[in-house]
């Protein structure tokens, strides 16, 4: 029986990043440097406020918007950490920040809408503007140092514009947006019918002695603005399926509406341990990725790869152009030698080089890249 389906999500693959990752896992695959998944453990003090808001029974619904206390505490913790102003009104609380993104982009966007996404980046994003019927558009800046300039945003910007994503510290490559590269995405579409959507799940695993400015900063362009965020990367909470969205009260009530028929609300006792997490530091955590950053670029930078150093995130994205591999051949090819894991940049809309996570044990990261040195040094240099 052939009924039709949702053509949208016929056009839609699975994630390439779980695809390969299972598909290593079948083949009992010995190091993985895959999956952006914290090897910390979530701290005690958000599991015991999560504990003792079972057992004060925080098990029904609550408001589709969050609980106030939560909504409340982000704003005042976004004033003092990050200097945005936003009311407990502004603030919507999310299953991840995945569910953030999704409620944001089926509010803004209408079918043959576009939304430009610089790559390499996410896919997530593409897989959400396609679900709407709008259309992805991919501005690879990969051979600019992984920043924006103003001649890409004039190339890629058309009357169907509807959205520019902004991620940094980016995922795959680390790297946090420049003030060239922020001026150059204000400029572009600052006073036209374009919202800039931040994704700053990132944005408190940074490397810099201060902390960088953020797109969410250009106060005059507030009502162009929609912050996605996540407790899942600074807290090691991937599990709890936890985020917020921030937004002026013109778009919160609506995407409310999109939040509210898809999910209805997070989870009552689950956002009691977000008030926790909140009130933890993760500098602790923060500064071993520092450290394991230091260590894998320099281990990358001696094996002879081409590599952009990271200023935030847990991850690396070196270059592998000069074996005149694809990304998934090299990726499968270290996988059945060496039984190592490591994700193809095709999976991030950039070929030509490799994702490789370092958020796992300090003797993970040492014995996979042992063996990463062992392979590359016997790959042919393609002139």
């Amino acid at each position: 029986m052939a009924i039709k389906l949702n053509e949208n999500i016929q056009k839609i693959e699975t994630s390439l990043i779980r695809r390969f990752n299972d598909k290593a896992v079948k083949e009992n695959a010995e190091l993985f440097l895959t999956l952006g998944e914290p090897a910390f453990d979530t701290p005690d003090c958000v599991k015991e406020a999560c504990v003792k808001a079972l057992y004060e029974n925080k098990t029904h619904y609550g408001p589709n918007t969050g609980i106030k206390e939560l909504r409340e505490k982000v704003a005042k913790f976004e004033r003092e950490k990050n200097n945005l102003d936003y009311t407990a009104d502004e603030v919507m609380i999310t299953n991840g920040s995945t569910e953030a993104l999704t409620s944001a982009l089926f509010t803004i966007l209408n079918p043959g809408d576009e939304v430009i996404i610089p790559t390499p980046a996410f896919l997530l994003y593409e897989m959400i503007i396609t679900y709407t019927g709008a259309k992805a558009v991919f501005m690879d800046i990969s051979e600019n140092d992984f920043q924006i300039s103003a001649e890409m945003l004039e190339k890629h910007i058309t009357d169907k514009t509807k959205a520019i994503i902004v991620t940094s510290p980016n995922n795959p490559s680390g790297t946090i947006f420049n003030a060239d590269t922020l001026n150059n995405i204000k400029n572009a579409v600052k006073g036209k019918d374009i919202f800039v959507i931040c994704d700053e799940c990132y944005n408190q695993l940074v490397f810099t002695e201060s902390r960088p400015q953020s797109f969410c900063n250009f106060k005059d362009m507030r009502d162009q603005i929609i912050v996605c965020q996540s407790f899942s990367k600074p807290y090691a909470m991937t599990g709890w399926r936890l985020g917020y969205m921030m937004a002026p009260d013109f778009i919160i009530k609506h995407a409310m509406k999109a939040h509210q028929f898809m999910t209805v609300s997070a989870g009552t006792f689950i956002q009691y341990a977000g008030l926790a997490a909140l009130d933890f530091d993760p500098s602790e955590f923060v500064a071993t990725y520092k450290r394991r950053r230091d260590y894998v670029y320099d281990r990358l930078v001696k094996m002879g790869l081409d590599v952009v150093k990271p200023e935030g995130t847990f991850y690396i994205f070196p270059s592998i152009k000069k074996f005149g591999m694809t990304s998934l051949e090299f990726c499968e090819k270290l996988l059945k030698e060496k039984s190592v894991v490591i994700i193809p940049g095709t999976a991030f809309g950039t070929e030509g080089h490799i994702r490789i996570s370092f958020c796992v044990s300090d003797e993970v990261i040492e014995k996979a890249l042992d063996r990463l040195e062992d392979f590359v040094k016997n790959l042919p240099v393609k002139e």
